[in-house]
Parts: structure tokens; C-alpha cells; sequence
């Protein structure tokens, strides 16, 4: 299967280059500046990532006696021979001559000047995975005209269908470069004769959660690994409740485990230690995890390589927290490093006992949000066996 190319299309003025703020022009040597660290963020977004570049702008009246050619290329030929030394350089370079009020299809956001790169003209693009970048709202409606995505360089809030809003060149490189990697996302369905349980998860997701257990205060708890972690979590449990919460609590966390598992691959890259102190009105909790191979209780841990462990320093005194048996806290994240293969430890006090289950829950997820972080410029695996 042929592979389609993924297209940057980047904006001149305002992206790469400073827009005057009195005339918009830049019609002279002088005039000329880069933003900070476009040149040496574009060079390594030319060197590393697998993306063509295609410069669009819009050059109101170039051509016209109110900005004419004269005034426009040696600077705009300056621009493009610094660029060129630094190893970036277009596949095309399109822009449009038009006044706004003209309201040609070739301007901004029209689509015009870009029908090769449009599927069904022959073109052979990757536009779903490719980005507009801009420092204006059309080209945020460009991406969308072309069914492609949008980064915002603006200090303005996010343009609602802009994927990514900054106004730093450094993290429009890492956010692209992240986009290289691939997803760590896994789909786990486990069915026995008491439960049938599908969990998805997004290790690089926003917090989102659709959990639906059948018990209300785990499907909050669940929420709350979700939320805090950063990962997008759905999970659809049928479980013989009929009976009691054993079953449901206990396979959802197995299931859990296992999810993280495949998520995490051979674990390349990622942080591999994750720990966190939680204080929620008298509550304090602390989950701290590691990814090693050993047993050891450093500042609790979690390892993916194979060895499960779980330290539990708290103690309840109710029989339930909602339609949930305190007893099965414990279980819950005994199992669930059964499955995940990782050493845990938990610990804490409280008086209340609803604050100390839900500090526990949001402490274990803001360690796991540590423990899974991953560096794709260290996108080795954290040990030196080799393995995790």
C-alpha cells in the first residue's frame, strides 16, 4: 500500500515572519524579521519530520500600485535564501494577489490555489493528517475547507477547530514531532461466565471517561483515573451485580491491566517512574509508582516488565462508599497490577472515608500520568536490561 504524503501548509506573514502592525507589508530589507525560532524550528521540522512544506499567503494588492512587485521580492527572496541555508526549502510557493473584498476563490481561506493537493484531482496527499499553520482565523478555516488540521500561532484564545494553540515555534515542532509517534491506544474485551467488559484507552488522550459499570461510585472513581491521568478512557462492564460488586470490580481491573499493557508496547520512551503526594481537604494520599524490575519499595512503583506487587498502607472503617465495598479498594489495585505487571504502593489517612478512596484514585492516576509520559527525544527503553 502506498504511503501518502502529509503536507505542511504555512503562512508567511505573522507565521514565519513579523507582519508590520501599521501596513501589513513587508515591502523593504528593513521590514524583514523572523519570529523567534521559526528558522531553526523549521529546519528541524525539514531534517526529521516527514512532512512537504507549501508556503500559502495572501498579498493584499500585490502587483498594484499600492504594493507593488518592486517592493515585494527582495525582501521575500531574502527570506527564502535564509530559509534555503538553513535546509528549508517549498515544494510550492502560492500566493494570492487578490484585495479581501474581491472575495476570490483563490485567497485564504478559499481553496483555490490548492485543487492539486485535493483528492479526487489526482493528487496522492495525506490531507487528514496534514496541517494548515497560521497566525489568522482563515487559516484555521482553510484547514477546514481542505479536510485538513490546524495550528494557531496566536496569542488569541484557541480557534475552535484549531487542534493546537500556542504562540511558541518550539512547541509547534514537539507537538508535530509527537504526532510522528505511533498511538498508544488499545482496545481490551474480556468475557467470562460473570462479566463482559471492553475497555479502550488512549495513553496521549485529554482526561476524557464514558464508564458505565453498573456502580455509581466506581464509574466516579474510574472518572477520576481518567481526568487526572490524562487518558482517554472508555469502559462498558456487564457484571452479575445480581450477585454482588465482586466480580464487576475485580475483572474491571484486570481488564484495566491489561489495557495498559498493550498501550505501553515495549515501553519505549516513556518516563518509567511516576509518583505523586496528594492532600484533599484532611486527606492525604500518596501513590507512588516505578517501572523496575524489582520488588522494592523505593517510593512505590510500578513495573511493566513482568513482576506485579502491590503495597496497601490504608485502612477503612465503613463496609461501603456508595454501592462499593471498602474491601474491594484493596482488590481493585491488587488486580489491576496483576494484569498491568507493575509494583504499586499506596498509602494513606484521612478521617473521612470518601475523601481518602477519592484522593487515592486521583493520586494513582496523577502517577500514572507520570509513569506513562513519554519523550520522543529519548525514545529508547528506560533500562539498561534492555526490556521492561
Amino acid at each position: 500500500m502506498k504511503v501518502l504524503q502529509k503536507i505542511l501548509f504555512v503562512d508567511r506573514d505573522g507565521t514565519i515572519i513579523v507582519e508590520p502592525p501599521t501596513d501589513f507589508q513587508v515591502d523593504s530589507l528593513e521590514k524583514l524579521e523572523f519570529l523567534p525560532k521559526a528558522i531553526s524550528n523549521l529546519r528541524r521540522i525539514a531534517e526529521e519530520l516527514d512532512y512537504e512544506l507549501v508556503m500559502v499567503t495572501n498579498q493584499d494588492g500585490l502587483g498594484t500600485p499600492s504594493f507593488p512587485e518592486e517592493t515585494f521580492h527582495p525582501a521575500h527572496n531574502k527570506m527564502l535564501t535564509i530559509l534555503k541555508n538553513e535546509g528549508v526549502e517549498f515544494a510550492e510557493i502560492l500566493i494570492d494577489r487578490s484585495f479581501p473584498h474581491e472575495n476570490k476563490p483563490t485567497r485564504k481561506p478559499g481553496t483555490a490555489m490548492l485543487t492539486r493537493y485535493i483528492a479526487g484531482n489526482g493528487a496522492e496527499y495525506d490531507l487528514a493528517n496534514s496541517f494548515v499553520i497560521g497566525d489568522r482565523p482563515t487559516d484555521v478555516q482553510l484547514a477546514q475547507n481542505l479536510g485538513s488540521r490546524a495550528i494557531f500561532l496566536s496569542p488569541e484564545a484557541s480557534a475552535d477547530s484549531a487542534e493546537f494553540t500556542t504562540t511558541d515555534w518550539d512547541e509547534i515542532y514537539r507537538f508535530l514531532r509527537d504526532k510522528m509517534l505511533p498511538a498508544r491506544i488499545a482496545t481490551v474485551h474480556r468475557i467470562t461466565n460473570e462479566t463482559n467488559i471492553a475497555i479502550t484507552l488512549n495513553l496521549d488522550g485529554t482526561g476524557k471517561a464514558q464508564i458505565h459499570t453498573g456502580l455509581g461510585f466506581f464509574d466516579h472513581m474510574l472518572e477520576q483515573v481518567a481526568r487526572h491521568s490524562g487518558c482517554d478512557l472508555t469502559i462498558r462492564v456487564n457484571g452479575d451485580l445480581h450477585i454482588d460488586e465482586h466480580h464487576t470490580i475485580e475483572d474491571t481491573a484486570l481488564t484495566l491491566g491489561e489495557a495498559f499493557v498493550k498501550a505501553l508496547g515495549d515501553k519505549r520512551g516513556v518516563e518509567r517512574y511516576g509518583y505523586f503526594l496528594l492532600p484533599m481537604d484532611e486527606a492525604l494520599a500518596e501513590a507512588e509508582l516505578w517501572l523496575t524490575t524489582e520488588n522494592t519499595e523505593i517510593y512505590a512503583a510500578i513495573d511493566f516488565s513482568g513482576r506485579n506487587w502491590l503495597v496497601w498502607k490504608a485502612e477503612f472503617k465503613r463496609e461501603k462508599i456508595g454501592e462499593m465495598p471498602t474491601e474491594m479498594f484493596f482488590h481493585f489495585f491488587k488486580s489491576f497490577t496483576d494484569t498491568a505487571k507493575c509494583t504499586l504502593n499506596i498509602r494513606a489517612e484521612a478521617d473521612n472515608e470518601h475523601h481518602k478512596i477519592e484522593s487515592i484514585f486521583k493520586a494513582f492516576a496523577r502517577a500514572l500520568k507520570m509513569a506513562v509520559r513519554r519523550d520522543a527525544n529519548n525514545n529508547v527503553i528506560p533500562s539498561t536490561k534492555g526490556v521492561l
